[in-house]
């Protein structure tokens, strides 16, 4: 694997400035871009250890605290490690900071997380993937929808809410996405039942997205995420391969 470099930056956004993780090879050379969105417990080592590892394989990697209208990260004080115990206090203070993320919110967002990838000399002219888990599924979807001219290739992780009923559910954009896009959910996992997984393969299929979607048997919402206790190692390396497989492709 490749030695990397990581920084924090900040980016100027329609609503103000976010703070974010950059991770890309320790050299002068650019590399392929990807934005990583979090899921809904922030920015932290965690997140920061998985952009290491893209940046590792070969990538410039920009992980932005989309919660930057409340704060900087960590908008919410989190433990070492999250169990089931702290979950719902966690979730009380984390869901009003998610009820921000519009549509309209997230496509000025990735507007200008795009455009400062752009401008990064770390980061090779060309298209860029995306990836994201939990909300960031969600997050990875619409900006794959709101920029088919930038973005190569979209992956969603125990993603929640993909293909709701909702006027703004990001499946409605598959019409739009030019992006090869890949999933893995949990089959452990409310917030993406059957009935959605079904609702947004179908969306992408009659839209002629290409995708690839799994369901990852016995793994539970959050499955990639080693700080806490959803964690499953088998599930997270597979995740691993299948994104990097489609980065590969894509970039």
């Amino acid at each position: 694997m490749t030695a990397t470099r990581s920084t924090t930056v900040e980016i100027p956004t329609g609503d103000g400035t976010a703070d974010a993780y950059l991770a890309h090879p320790d050299d002068d050379a650019a590399h392929p871009a990807v934005l990583l969105y979090m899921d809904a417990f922030g920015l932290r080592p965690q997140l920061r250890a998985m952009a290491d590892r893209l940046a590792a394989a070969g990538y410039t990697v920009l992980v932005p605290n989309v919660f930057y209208r409340h704060g900087r990260a960590p908008v919410v004080a989190l433990p070492d490690f999250i169990t089931d115990a702290e979950r719902p206090a966690l979730l009380e203070q984390i869901v009003p900071l998610m009820g921000d993320l519009t549509a309209d919110a997230v496509a000025r967002d990735s507007a200008a997380f795009l455009s400062w990838l752009a401008d990064s000399p770390a980061a090779a002219a060309g298209p860029v993937g995306v990836t994201g888990y939990c909300l960031g599924a969600r997050l990875a979807l619409l900006t794959a929808g709101g920029h088919p001219e930038r973005v190569a290739a979209a992956a969603g992780f125990h993603g929640a809410g993909l293909a709701t009923d909702d006027p703004t559910s990001p499946h409605l954009l598959a019409g739009r996405i030019t992006a090869e896009l890949c999933f893995g959910h949990a089959d452990e996992d409310p917030s993406m039942p059957p009935e959605q997984i079904e609702r947004l393969d179908k969306a992408l299929s009659a839209a002629g997205v290409r995708h690839h979607s799994e369901v990852y048997t016995g793994a539970h919402h959050g499955f990639t995420m080693a700080d806490t206790n959803r964690f499953d190692a088998e599930a997270a390396e597979r995740h691993w391969s299948a994104l990097l497989d489609l980065l590969g492709r894509s970039l």
